[in-house]
């Protein structure tokens, strides 16, 4: 077959970015042909579909009245990028399209080409904007539901999108145009990396379409084997940023003398934490490293005892979790969102309550408190989980009977 990725970054971003160059791979070493369809970018991978890229809109950065319009319009249906994708369908032929990220610079527009020219379309669902306008089902006050029966004016009531009461204009907007226009009922397949997001999906009844929980995969090559633990510290790995509950792990931390953690990632509560571990007395056990990627990044993870995942809003399939797991590195994570169908107690490490400082401090004590024998047993047992639900050829398998049954 013939499988037309689409995704709004082509070059390694994050998560979602993960997903779509290693299932490109995947795809081709199971013996099909993979083309693009993504934005422009000076940071872009080299494609030979680039010349069909739409144009980058900045949806961030500060704009004038006039581009500030113009950028809305485009925002939520993009006419640019429905005509470059239609000849890109033409020229190409094909057989299945791919959706990751869309929204706000591809925008489902692209679904209406695919429907002129009779192509069918899946859709991965790496966040929940098709039923939440804000993406993260949070508010400025923490976790919300309120937008999931489809009404969106909560998200502009309470300045959802990154505290704009414009931004949030825009995002409830888009969500109205597209349930208008029924867009969702014109992709064939949604697949979802975790079985919560499935279920919140169905619970918003946004669609008609099949919704399948479908495990994402680690890249081809990827090795899973239980490496020897070099230190005896924590390890967070991500953005710091409210909603990934760095402040109450370091709360937590205050709860367990001696024991040290590396953080590796930058956000915007980088200051506000550094300043909170200074408070609580922490800056000879806390060391904030900045944003690391390749080597140094793996060699942290192969380096130390366990992985902390202490998020406070509702998780997808997180791949630290997983690489970390890979390495057979045990991981202690909050019981919220997808994370506890990766993070299995005892199997795979130790869960407990979002927000829970105290909870997080008692599973922080039961792993750093086992003894030797049943700690490389965990680790083992973390390799193994992974190695059985990770595999690329086994997704590959089971997305390509998917494929199939919508030609």
């Amino acid at each position: 077959m013939k499988i037309l990725l689409v995704n709004k970054f082509h070059y390694h971003k994050g998560g979602s970015e993960t997903y779509y160059f290693a299932l490109a791979d995947a795809l081709r070493q199971a013996g099909h042909q993979v083309i693009f369809f993504a934005m422009e970018s000076p940071h872009n991978e080299p494609c030979e579909q680039e010349a069909y890229f739409v144009s980058n809109v900045e949806y961030n950065g500060p704009q004038g009245a006039a581009a500030q319009l113009k950028s809305a319009v485009k925002l939520l249906y993009s006419f640019e990028a429905k005509k470059k994708f239609a000849a890109l369908l033409e020229q190409e032929k094909p057989d299945i399209v791919h959706l990751n990220l869309v929204h706000r610079q591809i925008t489902l527009s692209v679904v209406d080409a695919c429907q002129a020219a009779g192509v069918p379309v899946v859709f991965t669902q790496h966040d929940l904007i098709c039923v939440c306008p804000n993406y993260t089902c949070l508010s400025p006050k923490g976790i919300c539901e309120d937008c999931l029966g489809g009404h969106f004016g909560p998200c502009v009531r309470k300045n959802c999108i990154k505290g704009s009461k414009a931004k949030s204009l825009l995002g409830a907007a888009e969500a109205r145009l597209y349930r208008w226009m029924g867009s969702y009922n014109k992709i064939g397949l949604y697949i979802t990396p975790s079985e919560f997001y499935r279920q919140m999906l169905e619970k918003a009844a946004f669609t008609k379409r099949p919704i399948r929980h479908l495990t994402n995969f680690l890249p081809l090559g990827t090795e899973y084997k239980a490496l020897p633990a070099q230190s005896d510290e924590l390890l967070y790995l991500g953005r710091l940023s409210r909603e990934k509950g760095l402040a109450t792990l370091l709360k937590a931390l205050k709860e367990c003398p001696g024991t040290r953690l590396k953080v590796a990632g930058e956000g915007p509560q980088r200051q506000e934490l550094e300043t909170l571990s200074a408070q609580l007395g922490l800056e000879d056990r806390v060391e904030f490293l900045g944003f690391l990627q390749g080597e140094p990044l793996r060699k942290l993870v192969a380096d130390c005892r366990a992985v902390v995942l202490p998020s406070e809003w509702y998780e997808n399939g997180p791949y630290s979790v997983m690489e970390a797991l890979a390495a057979g590195k045990p991981v202690l994570g909050s019981r919220i969102g997808g994370i506890p169908e990766l993070v299995r107690d005892g199997q795979t490490g130790f869960t407990f309550r979002a927000g829970d400082a105290g909870e997080m401090a008692g599973a922080i004590e039961k792993l750093t408190a086992l003894p030797e024998g049943e700690y490389r047993a965990l680790c083992q047992s973390a390799a193994d989980f992974a190695r059985e639900h990770f595999e690329a050829e086994k997704y590959c398998d089971t997305l390509l009977e998917w494929y199939r049954e919508l030609k």
